[in-house]
């Protein structure tokens, strides 16, 4: 191609906002915007070079180095063609989400004898690290980053989404990713763990009540429904509803509207719905258990949060992003740790029932036992019986066999008197919601 040519090729990339460059047939880059330049060409000069020598430090083509190739894809297609892919930037490596497209017509429209072009544009998803992070989604394992390519592919939407996998798994941070991904971003996220709520409970925390809608109600209160207006609502379990509140639900995502307990007036309702389960909604579906009309109000998009297992490979990942995560929320009382070689094989190697949740519980308790800066393998040990039958706490102790509830209701009321923080401190430790923490202490 001429001087000329790429002189064009270049002015006509100046005119799109986002990152992008003009590639040929041969991976090559041939024009870059500034925005690219910036965010992804660090101080060298990247026309000239091929794009998986930039983007990856490879020498080959990425479909040859086991990641999908849009380029390829889109010169097989001739349509356009997006994929996620971890890039080398000037701030390290990172999710980046790249959509290559053929260039039909403009300055780079294609004559006899010369090479096809493609504009391949590429945003960062900033919600998402495949570093050690103090906050948001951690991860770069093939299931990870599976999960994360639907999010970014759902979060620019409105389509409603449904997070499905086991307990503990991240499913209100990939919650939070679809929000912060969205144009509702701006607006309010806003979380409700439906397995706390009776059915009474349901509509007065969802729609609000009028003053003297029932005793008690003193005052107007605003529900979690006008509180999302503008942003997210995010219902968290939304397999443990009874039928009598599935059927509330669905008339609010159906119509678009509520009415306030006690109200007679009908509100117009303006929220993002995402939803989550760990429970199979399909077979709930069979069973009866879950309403048809609204398992497809709700499963419009879905997406699976891989367990802990299927992504073993994130676990020293996660488990440095979680130590940060600790030590910052503990403002360096205890001082700052870090995980040893050992510690971080064993906790690789070890099963997961609660997933991310349950890593987190250990990482955070081997910051109380670790008498020094560095974890090691017996702090990660687990407390059997008979060692906390053996401590000196004389509150909470296994001196003979007992029910399985008795001992939750014993451990409930030790944690919560040796506990001094405040119990959403109290909760996050843990590892359940202050709602359910509220609902089991009830019981105590």
């Amino acid at each position: 191609m001429t001087t000329h040519g790429i002189e064009q090729l270049a002015a006509y990339l100046e005119s799109v906002a986002e990152p992008s460059i003009i590639l040929d047939d041969d991976y090559r880059i041939l024009a870059a915007n500034a925005a690219y330049r910036r965010d992804f060409g660090g101080s060298h000069d990247v026309t000239g070079h091929r794009c998986y020598e930039v983007s990856h430090g490879i020498d080959r083509p990425c479909d040859q180095a086991g990641e999908s190739c849009p380029l390829r894809q889109t010169a097989q297609s001739g349509r356009p063609q997006r994929a996620l892919h971890l890039h080398h930037t000037p701030r390290g490596e990172e999710h980046v989400d790249v959509e290559t497209r053929p260039l039909a017509r403009g300055p780079g429209k294609a004559k006899a004898g010369q090479p096809r072009l493609y504009v391949e544009s590429l945003r960062v998803v900033r919600h998402a690290s495949s570093q050690p992070a103090v906050q948001g989604l951690v991860g770069r394992s093939p299931a990870f980053q599976a999960m994360l390519a639907r999010i970014t592919r759902a979060a620019p939407a409105e389509a409603t989404v449904l997070l499905l996998g086991e307990t503990g798994t991240g499913k209100e941070l990939a919650a939070r990713a679809v929000h912060e991904g969205s144009p509702r971003a701006a607006g309010p996220f806003v979380a409700v763990d439906c397995s706390g709520l009776t059915e009474t409970l349901f509509e007065s925390e969802l729609f609000g009540y009028e003053k003297g809608a029932f005793t008690g109600a003193t005052h107007l209160k605003a529900g979690l429904v006008e509180a999302a207006a503008g942003g997210t609502l995010f219902l968290d379990e939304i397999g443990e509803l009874p039928p009598a509140q599935q059927a509330k639900l669905l008339r609010l995502l159906e119509t678009g509207t509520y009415r306030r307990v006690g109200g007679v007036e009908w509100l117009p309702a303006d929220f993002r719905l995402v939803s989550a389960t760990h429970r199979d909604l399909a077979a709930m579906v069979r069973g009866g258990n879950f309403r048809r009309d609204l398992y497809y109000r709700v499963n419009t998009f879905p997406i699976h949060m891989p367990a802990l297992a299927e992504r073993r490979e994130d676990i020293p990942l996660l488990a440095e992003s979680l130590l940060a995560r600790i030590d910052a929320a503990n403002r360096g009382r205890h001082g700052r740790h870090r995980l040893s070689a050992s510690a971080l094989r064993a906790l690789q190697t070890r099963d997961y029932e609660g997933n991310i949740r349950e890593l987190r519980n250990l990482v955070e308790r081997a910051t109380l036992l670790a008498d020094g800066a560095e974890i090691l393998p017996e702090h990660l040990d687990e407390p059997t019986a008979a060692s906390i039958a053996a401590t000196d706490d004389t509150e909470f102790r296994l001196a003979a066999p007992i029910k399985l509830g008795e001992l939750e209701s014993r451990y409930l009321k030790w944690a919560s008197s040796a506990a001094a923080g405040s119990r959403s401190e109290l909760a996050s430790k843990l590892g359940i919601s202050e709602r359910t923490l509220y609902r089991l202490l009830r019981k105590v």
